[in-house]
């Protein structure tokens, strides 16, 4: 697929743009946007690398970012791009935030990628050609699996934020899964789809999710042999959540998300 190729390199060379900023900390501003989430120069410079990169091969081709408008488009195609997931990571240094790209056509995702440049690893899928994971230690991509994790009570919960529960009012909701799970942790933002996606974590849940956070997860969770829903259960990147698993566990995870008690 010409353009998940193309979305793979565009993604290495933004990954060398933020590394630039993420060494030098004091080089640069944090601001803050209406919704109060922060965005700095490096945010802003690789949305704007990416949407040239893009319009300057698939004119034609519609882009939804999270820094700029919509750039329309009458290709059928449609880029989600996120330049910087985890700002919150980047700016303190920690290197688990990423660049996102996902991509549909009609509607429908068919392909997607997740770049973790301070980690040197990429996550890639298309649709019917599997879920790809690359990284400095493998010499060639392997094939990116879930888990096989069957019960519950064996389970890995990531999450990204758990105050966003609170914000929506979902705090049992949380509460919930975690009394059920082995072990609950906050390696969240795209890194723990990452992670779901690659076997390592059984588990990623957002209460909170806006669509250029969800572009590629769907079709990279679903290529990787899991799911990706939101928490009616409904296959969707706009759903403004997200629920991550191996399929196994999925259907109790929506169920304790959902309980009351």
């Amino acid at each position: 697929m010409e353009r998940l190729e193309f979305a793979k390199e565009i993604v290495r060379e933004a990954g060398a743009i933020t590394l630039k900023y993420f060494y030098l900390r004091s080089s640069y501003s944090v601001e803050r946007k209406v919704d109060a989430s922060p965005v700095t120069v490096a945010d802003l410079e690789v949305e704007r690398f990416l949407r040239d990169r893009i319009s300057g091969r698939f004119p034609d081709d519609m882009i939804l970012g999270e820094e700029f408008s919509v750039k329309t488009g009458a290709s059928g195609f449609k880029w989600l791009i996120d330049p910087i997931d985890g700002t919150v990571s980047f700016i303190y240094g920690v290197p688990i935030y990423s660049i996102l790209v996902g991509i549909e056509f009609d509607g429908a995702s068919v392909g997607g990628v997740i770049g973790l440049p301070a980690l040197g690893e990429m996550l890639w899928a298309g649709k019917g050609v599997g879920a790809w994971h690359e990284a400095k230690r493998f010499e060639e991509p392997v094939r990116a699996k879930v888990s096989n994790c069957k019960n519950i009570s064996d389970a890995i919960f990531l999450t990204s934020d758990i105050s966003t529960y609170i914000d929506v009012n979902r705090r049992g909701s949380f509460e919930n899964l975690e009394r059920n799970v082995l072990l609950t942790r906050t390696w969240g933002d795209a890194y723990g789809y990452f992670l779901v996606a690659t076997g390592r974590a059984d588990v990623m849940v957002d209460p909170v999710l806006s669509d250029w956070d969800a572009g590629p997860l769907l079709i990279i969770l679903e290529e990787a042999g899991g799911m990706f829903t939101d928490w009616q259960g409904k296959k969707t990147i706009y759903g403004n959540e997200g629920v991550a698993s191996n399929g196994i566990l999925h259907e109790e995870i929506l169920q304790i998300l959902q309980s009351k008690k």
